[in-house]
């Protein structure tokens, strides 16, 4: 029997639009989902360009309007793979038009974009989620599901930081394609809404809620020509931003992300320490945590290094056989694949849009704070 299509139509032919169309690809032949994928339209600007990964990635067709790919009858589901800039206009014209919307992270360039993007999702009843892959890396997952079993016991401490090295040479432009994430219109924000994003959601599912927030942050380079206009221009956008915060569940934290630590390129690590035990795990070696359980026999006691390939760990059995490892772009296959197994069985699939509020209300949070210099509350 042939299952009922969902026709996709992806906004942005980017990075982002890539790792989105293999899991588009990928997921239906690896997870036994209710739903047949189908690539239905891609939209972008640039026809040449756009008409090309159409035919890299198997579109059916291509639109250079985003409006005209909203209004079409024959799509189900609206990706947002575009820049931070067009995630509120074209969510919550999709909810209007009665589409599922996936809208990259962050949901928006502030908590007040964000906001009504998750009031036209929930008004119009249609499933969302916000692609915070991290997420579905096995070993998150695993990571999960220890300190839902309350193997940790009380938590004390969360410390995260994410490292790069890309923006620090004083040439590099702002704006444009490639470069808009150094454009504050555009972006929204630098490093903190779209590193420490990362660490924000995926701690918040971890740990609960963050309560308050006390943070610093710094641009180092202070103009810059842009690439549209070829005016040297000032940088809005924060090029490294830490700060302390406190769990509602009282536990401490710190966090960290810069795009300035040479010799970094996605250096994405957390720990945990709780009553009970312990975790580390680092993005590069993703497909392993490193685990200490202060139960364990005392001779024996001691930080141990588990290897996520088995088929007992989540996602891993249906994938190769066990000593064999999986990589990032299989983080967005689970995202999708959960997101279509929870639309077929008519739930929600967590980070909605909602979720991602969550995480922009703190990052509001830690750029009012590195101005005021002072704690602030988290909304809610």
């Amino acid at each position: 029997m042939s299952k009922k299509t969902l026709n996709i139509g992806l906004v942005g032919y980017g990075f982002m639009g890539r790792t989105h169309s293999n899991a588009f690809l990928q997921a239906g032949r690896f997870f036994d989902l209710p739903f047949q994928p189908v690539l239905k339209a891609v939209c972008a600007r640039n026809p040449e360009r756009v008409k090309s990964f159409a035919e890299n990635w198997g579109y059916e067709a291509i639109e250079t309007d985003w409006r005209k790919l909203v209004e079409r009858d024959d799509i189900d589901l609206i990706d947002i793979a575009s820049p931070n800039d067009t995630h509120s206009e074209i969510a919550i014209a999709a909810a209007l038009a009665g589409k599922m919307v996936m809208c990259e992270k962050p949901l928006g360039r502030n908590a007040a974009e964000a906001i009504a993007m998750v009031e036209a999702v929930e008004a119009a009843k249609v499933p969302n989620t916000v692609w915070y892959n991290y997420r579905r890396v096995p070993a998150v997952t695993l990571l999960k599901n220890l300190i839902d079993e309350g193997r940790f016991g009380r938590i004390f401490h969360y410390r995260a930081k994410f490292l790069q090295d890309w923006t620090i040479s004083q040439d590099l432009p702002q704006g444009g394609e490639g470069l808009w994430r150094l454009d504050v219109d555009v972006a929204g924000s630098g490093v903190t809404g779209d590193l420490l994003a990362h660490n924000i959601d995926t701690a918040m599912w971890l740990n609960g809620p963050i309560a308050e927030v006390t943070a610093m942050t710094e641009t180092f380079i202070k103009e810059r020509k842009h690439n549209l206009t070829g005016d040297v221009q000032p940088v809005g956008i924060d090029d490294a931003s830490a700060f302390l915060c406190r769990f509602e569940n009282g536990s401490l934290a710190t966090f960290e992300a810069t795009r300035y630590a040479r010799g970094h390129k996605a250096l994405y690590t957390l720990e945990i320490n709780g009553e009970h035990a312990s975790a580390f795990w680092d993005l590069h070696d993703l497909h392993r945590i490193q685990y200490f359980d202060h139960r364990d026999e005392g001779q024996l006691r001691g930080w141990r290094s588990i290897h996520i390939t088995d088929g007992d760990h989540p996602y891993m059995n249906r994938w190769w056989v066990p000593g064999l490892q999986i990589g990032y772009e299989h983080t967005f296959i689970h995202q999708f694949a959960d997101f279509v197994q929870a639309v077929g069985e008519g739930k929600e699939s967590a980070p909605t849009f909602r979720d991602g509020l969550a995480t922009d209300h703190v990052t509001d949070a830690v750029l009012k704070s590195a101005k005021t210099r002072q704690w602030e509350t988290v909304s809610k």
